[in-house]
């Protein structure tokens, strides 16, 4: 007996509630839909084929090597060496240690794409040094979960990886696109801890200056770094290497680079490989599951159901972008952001494709609201990672990311008005 199409979705939400995680979830409701709708024997047809099929595909690869590749330059001095450069440039400025610490996340994010790496690695680096000279803990923290997040922005970005593998768009393309957006944000960072300290300066008190011998100096350990950006950023986007490769460059190069010059010994391998295993798994596990529930969604045409339903309200599309904007940044608060485009973009990517818009540029707005879900309640896993790795109160982490979200909401507002901030690279470069 088939079923409605509401009961799979109550169950899910059902088994979501009871704390199933999110992969099985998708995978159990998606199973029952299937058997529902085509019987019993395609449902383990499915059940048979999906996991190796999903997992098989080589650019699939590229998660747990750019994961991996976050996780031994964490683990090694390099993240420490990019926070020194910043901090002997900037440390004497206003926030100077906050800025430096959003400068030295660009420095990751260009190296690695996981933000919840970077928040890991900067807060255990540049919070204990901000509270050493009196930084209030709300500044210090809400700037390393948030600057945390530009992993996820900045080439080479897991965001973009896993919408372009969804979406069938080009990766390269991806990168390039979140370039702009990726310093426009940066800067927004910036520009909201000068703000502040400047209203409030007993938050950040100055720091002297370095010599500038200090300052050349501390860029010595950095150039392997700077090498292995090159390569990785510049292999994809000249074409001398695909994603895929350079996902495997930069594992290599960061473990090379983390063992001769960032002292990282066999217990952070060990270690490293240890967290790669981790969050591949789960991030496998919930496209598996998302896959499963695919072919339910695609048996009961609720995807071109819904495409002909919102072409049919009377509002503008600028209108149904901005439902849908909304719609990803309310999931933002309360789901897995990996979980969140998986299960959505099934439903979200025909509808704005057959609206008009750019599907490059939807991957930016994409990624964009998932970043600001990495920092927002209750969710908020950056501020979590980051509060947790220097024993901090996780309410302090949150109270501290509030002025942040005003700056989020307007280059996310920009981002949307002007698309050209994405396009005018790949547009240009391709």
């Amino acid at each position: 007996m088939e079923l409605p199409v509401y009961v799979p979705m109550i169950l899910f939400l059902v088994l979501l509630a009871l704390g199933m995680p999110i992969g099985l979830a998708l995978g159990v409701t998606g199973a029952l839909g299937v058997a529902t709708t085509f019987g019993f024997d395609a449902m383990l047809g499915v059940l048979q084929t999906t996991p190796f099929r999903t997992s098989a595909s080589a650019l699939l690869s590229t998660i747990p090597l750019f994961i991996l590749m976050a996780e031994l330059l964490a683990r090694g001095s390099v993240v420490r060496d990019v926070f020194r450069l910043a901090y002997t440039c900037m440390g004497h400025l206003k926030g100077g240690l906050a800025l430096a610490a959003v400068m030295a996340n660009v420095g990751f994010a260009a190296l690695a794409g996981s933000s919840t790496a970077a928040a890991a690695a900067m807060s255990k680096i540049s919070v204990p040094e901000m509270r050493r000279y009196g930084y209030d803990d709300r500044l210090s923290l809400g700037t390393v979960a948030v600057a945390g997040t530009l992993a996820i922005m900045i080439p080479p970005s897991l965001g973009f990886i896993l919408y372009g593998i969804l979406t069938e768009n080009s990766i390269g393309k991806l990168f390039l696109a979140g370039i702009i957006p990726g310093i426009i944000t940066a800067l927004a960072y910036c520009a909201t801890i000068y703000v502040w300290v400047s209203r409030n300066p007993g938050i950040a008190p100055k720091v002297q200056p370095f010599p500038m011998a200090e300052r050349f100096a501390a860029m010595k350990p950095v150039w392997p770094a700077g090498i292995l950006i090159f390569i990785v950023i510049g292999g994809i986007y000249s074409g001398a290497i695909t994603a895929t490769e350079a996902a495997a460059v930069g594992a290599g190069g960061a473990l090379i680079i983390s063992v001769i010059w960032g002292g990282l010994r066999w217990t952070g391998i060990a270690e490293s490989l240890q967290a790669t295993t981790r969050a591949t798994a789960m991030i496998f596990t919930i496209i598996i599951g998302a896959m499963i529930f695919g072919y339910f969604m695609a048996a009961t045409q609720v995807p071109q159901h819904l495409v002909e339903w919102v072409g049919e309200l009377p509002l503008p599309r600028w209108g149904i972008l901005l439902i849908i904007v909304v719609i990803y940044l309310i999931l933002g608060f309360f789901m897995d952001q990996i979980a969140i485009v998986v299960l959505t973009l099934p439903l979200t990517y025909p509808l704005i494709l057959s609206l008009g818009y750019d599907p490059i540029w939807f991957g930016v707005i994409i990624v964009k609201t998932t970043e600001i879900g990495l920092v927002t309640p209750p969710m908020g896993l950056n501020v979590f990672v980051a509060a947790g790795s220097v024993g901090a109160r996780i309410e302090t982490g949150f109270k501290g990311i509030m002025p942040f979200l005003i700056a989020e909401a307007i280059v996310l507002a920009m981002l949307i008005i002007i698309p050209e901030l994405s396009l005018w690279i790949p547009n240009n470069l391709d």
